[in-house]
């Protein structure tokens, strides 16, 4: 079915003012100030969205799909994410990985909920491995991972500078990346490395050194968490400055957790590197917390709903105009990811569209031409969602 979406307020994520859009399919035809279908020979589905703005759909390329967590013990191993709570938090495109715990959880059991939550309606990809080093892989090879499994893009999350971590060295670093490196120049993907940083002191250390000594380029190495602290996020803007791509999490398991990922957005912003950054919800992991002998003492769980919930804060308490916050979850990621047709209100892009009310909340859901909520409403719900 054909769909005209009428007289919204677009932002490509750049603002182009009162558009109408036309969704042929799973894409967009055409994005124009006035689309006059009188003449049109065919049913077309026709929506007033006056009064309400149209962004492109939210890529979140950090969610545990199966569930994540585990660091207390089996009762805290976190639940799979339903497409509802994706849908609620207005992301199109999902890219899943596994994690600290890649012993219960398994890279197949992944590849089957990304195809899964693809029938229900949205567009997945997932990594490749875990924390530990070396990886767990399909097929034994990081390279043969990437370029023959549909869904691969990368290696991730693989920890770093964090005591959860296998502790690996550099030169397995190196060689995670260079072979990530390999798999997407054969593929054609991203063929990045995500890194799970931890607060370790060391940081992103060993990145500057593969950057500064080796011939893998800075935009293979896709760093996340780098909001843990003041250290690893100016660390993060220096290495935007030397042209690679760092992340900020958006879940948090306080308050005052949220306020410093804003302040840190715009501290980015400030320092002109916010065409380099991008949040992630690390929905379903664990946000586990440790005393000072690094004893689990609790934890919470990530939700995917934070990812434009810190967009929406950074933008009314006036810390980034609208557009360049939402580049952060739109655009950033498609260039990190490889996604030449997502991220983009534009003709020939996936018809992935988030519509926003006049309070600036999720009021309506499109993805891949389909809509998932309308009004506030949901439309669609996973397979086993009651």
């Amino acid at each position: 079915m054909i769909k005209l979406l009428k007289n919204g307020i677009v932002y490509t994520p750049k603002y182009l003012g009162r558009r109408d859009i036309l969704i042929l399919g799973e894409k967009i035809g055409l994005v124009e100030k006035e689309i006059n279908i009188a003449t049109f020979p065919l049913e077309i589905e026709t929506y007033d969205l006056t009064g309400k703005t149209v962004v492109p759909g939210f890529i979140d390329s950090h969610v545990h799909l199966t569930g994540g967590g585990g660091e207390g013990g089996y009762s805290t191993r976190t639940p799979e994410i339903n497409l509802s709570q994706l849908i609620e938090g207005g992301i199109t495109t999902v890219i899943g990985c596994l994690g600290t715990d890649g012993i219960t959880r398994s890279l197949e059991n992944l590849y089957a909920k990304a195809k899964a939550l693809d029938e229900e309606g949205i567009t997945t990809l997932i990594f490749t491995g875990s924390y530990a080093v070396p990886p767990v892989t399909f097929t034994g090879s990081i390279v043969k991972d990437i370029v023959l499994i549909d869904k691969v893009v990368g290696v991730g999350e693989i920890a770093i500078s964090d005591h959860r971590s296998t502790q690996p060295t550099l030169e397995e670093i190196k060689k995670i990346a260079s072979n990530a490196r390999l798999g997407g120049l054969l593929s054609g993907k991203a063929g990045i490395v995500n890194f799970h940083v931890g607060a370790g002191e060391r940081g992103i250390d060993y990145l500057f050194e593969i950057v500064l000594k080796s011939e893998i380029p800075i935009t293979n190495l896709y760093p996340t968490h780098m909001n843990r602290n003041e250290k690893l996020l100016f660390q993060g803007i220096e290495f935007a400055k030397m042209g690679g791509y760092f992340d900020l999490t958006t879940s948090t398991s306080t308050e005052e957790g949220k306020i410093k990922t804003v302040k840190f957005l715009k501290e980015c912003y400030e320092n002109r590197v916010i065409d380099k950054v991008t949040l992630t919800s690390d929905g379903q992991g664990s946000l586990p917390k440790f005393d000072e002998e690094g004893k689990f003492v609790g934890l919470k769980i990530g939700e995917v709903t934070s990812l434009f919930d810190i967009v929406k804060t950074s933008v009314e308490k006036s810390y980034l105009p609208l557009e360049e916050a939402l580049k952060t979850i739109t655009l950033n990621p498609s260039k990190v990811l490889k996604l030449k047709t997502k991220g983009k209100v534009e003709r020939n892009f996936d018809a992935d569209l988030v519509i926003l009310d006049k309070d600036f909340e999720i009021d309506g859901v499109i993805s891949r031409g389909n809509f998932l909520m309308y009004e506030k409403k949901l439309l669609k719900r996973g397979t086993f969602e009651t």
